[in-house]
């Protein structure tokens, strides 16, 4: 006999949170970018060595391009440089997802990346993008999403625990 949705339970590390499955709602791009757009880290996801990397980073959203920094020598930067002006395919995820509830919502963004060259672009994302990494980070990175996809976790009757 199953547990009610909204039971609390103990879990194994000691914190508390509910019992049960949590329903996947897909989220239309709108309301996918409008989420992406209220948190400043993702995870960037691209190939090294033909095997899939994924780099926490922050980011900013601008025009529907998600923008982060990078410095020189970073694969990413790399990747992104031999490609040249068409990019290179990479993912990005965000997500918000309460780690007690296990409501909240994830967006994956995939997409083509490049190096943003343009001096004025790059100012401009230097003075809106901090990186919390203590690393010089001379190079922007944008991501122009192809595809966007995205979920909202609730519970099974539609209602935020």
């Amino acid at each position: 006999m199953g547990s009610a949705p909204d039971t609390i339970t103990a879990i194994p590390n000691g914190r508390v949170g509910p019992a049960g499955p949590r329903q996947s709602v897909a989220l239309d791009t709108a309301e996918a970018l409008r989420l992406l757009g209220s948190v400043s880290v993702g995870r960037v996801v691209f190939t090294r060595r033909a095997l899939p990397t994924v780099r926490p980073v922050n980011h900013v959203l601008d025009h529907g391009d998600i923008v982060i920094r990078t410095h020189e020598g970073a694969a990413l930067t790399l990747h992104a440089r031999d490609a040249g002006a068409q990019g290179v395919v990479v993912a990005y995820e965000a997500d918000a997802i309460d780690p007690d509830t296990h409501v909240g919502w994830s967006v994956v963004v995939t997409g083509y990346a490049s190096l943003v060259t343009d001096a004025r672009e790059l100012a401009r994302y230097r003075s809106l993008l901090h990186p919390w990494v203590q690393q010089t980070m001379d190079y922007a990175v944008r991501i122009r999403p192809d595809l966007i996809t995205g979920i909202q976790l609730t519970v099974p009757d539609g209602t935020t625990v």
